[in-house]
Formats: structure tokens, sequence, C-alpha cells
């Protein structure tokens, strides 16, 4: 086949004109690539646009970008995927949610029973604080108690609702339903432990629940369902 010729003999047209965009590196980092699917190194790339006649650069077509570039994958991605946590600030994010709020209904319930204690634990090493002990839980709550800077001695006050704020805002949009649920049920299993709900306990699980964005009707049933032997 003679170059320049299509499979039927014909010359194909040469393209004359064309556009090339030339990327300058801004920023890089580490991100959740979403083509990938994993963690990956990121370029931030800005870039400048320019008319091309037969492969040269000949007039300027304006700015375009930001845009994120995979090293891996070599994917463009908007920069709102840098808004998505990696898989270990994500895996951080939700290690420390469970572990305030595991103090906060402690903290609620007063005098920490043994087995609230047991359970807290339990559940804040299967979070990932793997040498998380029933010992250290109750100091920390003892030190809350002792913080004039905070406000635990009435259902859920403003300290402690503040503290769940800022632990659970930043992860809700990033959790799927179920495990937003199973966040607020780990902490009613809590409260449980020793007995059925204070009403210092339902506060807190309620604000918990406001926190993750689970409505009010399924934060009642899932306060229902806690009680129930799994």
């Amino acid at each position: 086949m003679l170059p320049g010729r299509g499979r039927t003999g014909a010359a194909r047209p040469a393209r004359l004109l064309g556009t090339r965009t030339a990327w300058t590196t801004v920023g890089d980092g580490e991100f959740f690539c979403p083509g990938c699917g994993g963690d990956r190194n990121f370029q931030r790339l800005t870039g400048r646009r320019r008319l091309v006649l037969l492969g040269v650069p000949v007039l300027p077509r304006g700015d375009t970008g930001p845009v994120v570039e995979c090293a891996a994958c070599r994917r463009h991605f908007g920069t709102d995927v840098l808004d998505h946590p990696t898989t270990t600030r994500f895996s951080a994010m939700l290690r420390d949610a469970v572990h305030t709020v595991a103090l906060a209904v402690l903290a609620a319930g007063g005098t920490c029973s043994r087995t609230s204690l047991e359970t807290a634990a339990a559940t804040v090493r299967a979070a990932g604080f793997d040498d998380c002990t029933e010992d250290q839980l109750e100091a920390l709550v003892e030190a809350l108690a002792q913080d004039t800077g905070r406000v635990y001695d009435r259902p859920c006050g403003a300290g402690l609702a503040i503290e769940l704020h800022e632990a659970l805002d930043p992860l809700a949009p990033h959790l799927a339903p179920a495990g937003r649920e199973s966040i607020l049920l780990q902490a009613a299993r809590i409260a449980l432990a020793d007995g059925p709900y204070t009403p210092a306990e339902r506060d807190v699980l309620t604000t918990v629940g406001t926190a993750l964005t689970i409505c009010a009707d399924d934060v009642t049933r899932l306060l229902v369902a806690a009680r129930t032997p799994s």
C-alpha cells in the first residue's frame, strides 16, 4: 500500500489545522484515582492551547485546565477528584470518628461500667486502634469530664456536639448509607452495654445520626434495631 493512500488506493487528505495543548506542572501529591481505583501520585497541570498548522503551533487559543493527571494511568480528571480522600486518609478519618463517637457515648453515660468500656474498646480496636484498652478509654473520659472548656454535664452539650460534628461531618459524604448506619449502630450498642439508653445517651446518639446525615426516622429505627440481639 502506498503512503498517504487508503485501502481503496485513494489519497487521504492531509490534516492542515488542529489544536495542541502544552501542559505545565503546577503541583503534585497523592490522590484516589477514579480511573485506577486506588491511591496514586498525581500532577496538577494547567495548559495553553495553540492552533496548529501542519504540525506547527502558530496562534494561541487560550488557557485550559487546571486538570489532575494520574501518574499511573495518565488520565486527566477535574480538580474536584482531590476532594475525595485517599484510602489511607479515609481509613484514618473512619478510625478517628469511631474513637470520638465511642468516647462521646461513654461520657454521656456518666460513670463507665466495665461492660460499656469493654464494648467500646472492642469497637475502637476493630476500627483500627489495635492497642486501645478499657483503661485508656476510662482515663480519657475522666479527662474530658475535668476539662472545663467542654460541657459534658447535660445531654450532648455544645462542646460534645462540636467534637462529634468535627469528626463526622467530613466523613459522612464519603460513606455509603450502610457505612453511616454501621457507625450509629456501634455507638448504640456501646450505650446499651450497661442497660437501656439514658436520656443523655439518646441525645448523643441523635447528634451522631444528624452528623452522619441519617434522617430522624432512620435514627429511631436503628436505635430500636440495636436493642435486638443479632
